[in-house]
This record gives C-alpha cells, structure tokens and sequence, in this order.
C-alpha cells in the first residue's frame, strides 16, 4: 500500500517537472524524513515548478512566500489586528501556517527575515507575541535560491542551512526532456490542472514508517565513519555535527521508504551523503558554506576513500 501510494505521488509530479527523476526522489525522500529542502540552482531550471508540482499533488494546505528584501519576519508569522466589534486584537496567521510552505527565493531578504523561518523549520512551532503555536503536521519547507554570485542576494547564515535536511540542485534537463518542455509548456497549464493524489493523513503516516525502517550497525558505522572523515580533513574548517549524522540516516531511512523497502542500503547512504551534508560542513578555502562546490569535491573524496560495508 505505502508503496503504491509513493508510485503515485512521483509519477504524479513528473507529469509536470520534467527533470531528472533523481530529484523528485530526493523531495519526496525529505517529505518523509519530515525534513526541508533547499533547492538551489539558476534561474529557469524548474525550481519552483518542482516544489509547486509537490505541493498540488498533495490535498494539504500550501502557501508560497515570495521572499524580497523589503520582507518582515510579520509577514512571514503573522501579526496582531486590532477588532473594534470585539475591541480585542486578533492574530492573523501567517503564510508559515501551512502543510507545505514554499520560501521563493530565500536568499533575496535579510537574514532577520530569514531567521523568522527557525524556529518553525526545527521546532514545528512559532513563537510570536509570548505565545507558542504548533505547526500541523505534516510540515514542509522548500525554498528556492538563486546562486549567491547573483546580484541582490545574502548568505544563508549556518544556523539557517542546518535546518534544511537536503540541499539539492536540479542541473539543465536533457534533450529530450527540453525538447517536451519547449512543445507542451507543462509547467504552466498542466500545473494548474495537476490534481491532489494523497492527503495529510496519508503522509503522516508514511513518516511514522520511516522511523521503523530497519538500519543495520554497520550502517550507523558507516555514517559515523563519513562523519568522523569530516571532522579531521586537512580542507575543511568544520565538519559534520552529530545533528548532521543523525540528519543523515534519518535520510536514508526515509530513501528506503521511496525505494519500497524497509531496509537501508549502504547505496543510500552514497547517494545522500553530499546533498544532506555539503551545507553542513565549512571548506577552510572558502571560510562559509555558501560553497558548494568546494565542500561537494571534499566529500566525494572522502566518500570514495572511506570503505562502505557489504
């Protein structure tokens, strides 16, 4: 059943995102690790069509931020409004309050604003006004931004890109997948008529699965022998934390999910390794980890020379 139920929502969304399949598997992977994404690559490569693609297939409440400099963290929470029939003030929720939230363009507003998104992202809950209000589950962030060289953009602070389970870049589709984009136009028609294929309940109770898939001692092995690699590489300034290893084989176990089973693979930690830890670490090269690049060839060394069990 669960399984049927993830056929559905990928084959769903790529029928609009016609991109790799690679990355539809990695947002559904962070969907059920109850993780965020932050999809990050240059403009018109299908960022927002994917997260909205997401958001439409499942029957939960979806919002969109589109983030500019001039933004306020109210505007992100939500803020007070003074009733004269009652003569109370009233809070009026923000865009944070929803199922799935996609951040458009995060790196384009300050880091206050920015800072806004924290405590919901780890927490599930926002504090405002002396008040602490839960998020519904499920709960998802997928921001998209634009590469840090762009004109009019900021660094995510650290802080803020620990919070993202998965940094993921989509790349240029291939020819044949540009070739049905330029003919059919899908991200726009199609999108809109892209229809809801599971609701809440169904999602929170694939997330309940994924805690129970089974992960063998050679497996956490092997994720602290990644880790461990980090923490003393001549070329990085800081390593992956233990929130960052337990990011990881929360990832993995919810990659077996998507894959249809109830084991972990060492493959799923190859394949996850670099998008849910190159944010994590800091190059001593470039001294933040704005740099994917960098901390990216550091990792795919240490993958390649740490040995992986059978």
């Amino acid at each position: 059943m669960a399984h049927a139920l993830i056929d559905r929502l990928r084959n769903n969304i790529g029928t609009v995102f016609l991109g790799d399949t690679r990355s539809i598997n990695l947002l559904m992977t962070a969907l059920f690790a109850r993780g965020h994404v932050l999809i990050e690559d240059v403009p018109g490569v299908g960022k927002t069509v994917l997260a909205r693609s997401l958001a439409r297939s499942l029957d939960c409440k979806f919002s969109r931020i589109q983030l500019t400099p001039d933004l306020l963290p109210s505007d992100v929470l939500g803020v007070s409004v003074y009733n004269g029939n009652s003569q109370n003030f009233e809070f009026k929720p923000g865009p944070i309050f929803a199922n799935v939230v996609l951040a458009d363009e995060i790196n384009r507003t300050t880091p206050r604003t920015q800072s806004a998104l924290l405590e919901a992202m780890s927490e599930e809950q926002v504090s405002v006004e002396g008040q602490t209000l839960i998020l519904q589950r499920p709960f998802m962030v997928v921001a998209t931004q634009n590469p840090f060289e762009f004109e009019g953009t900021y660094y995510l602070p650290e802080n803020q890109l620990d919070r993202f389970l998965l940094r993921i870049t989509l790349g240029y589709p291939g020819r044949t997948a540009e070739h049905k984009i330029l003919t059919t136009q899908p991200g726009r028609a199609a999108l809109e008529r892209l229809k809801p294929v599971m609701n809440a309940a169904e999602v929170v109770a694939l997330q309940d699965i994924v805690s129970q898939t089974k992960t063998d001692s050679s497996i956490v092995d092997y994720v602290l022998d990644l880790a461990e690699a980090t923490r003393h590489h001549e070329h990085l300034h800081l390593g992956v934390s233990p929130r960052g290893a337990l990011a990881l084989t929360q990832a993995c176990q919810a990659a077996a999910v998507v894959a249809g089973r109830d084991y972990v693979r060492p493959d799923d930690v190859k394949t996850l390794f670099i998008p849910c830890c190159a944010h994590r670490v800091v190059s001593k090269t470039y001294l933040h980890n704005g740099d994917m690049a960098a901390t990216t060839r550091v990792l795919q060394t240490i993958l390649d020379i740490t040995p992986s069990p059978r």
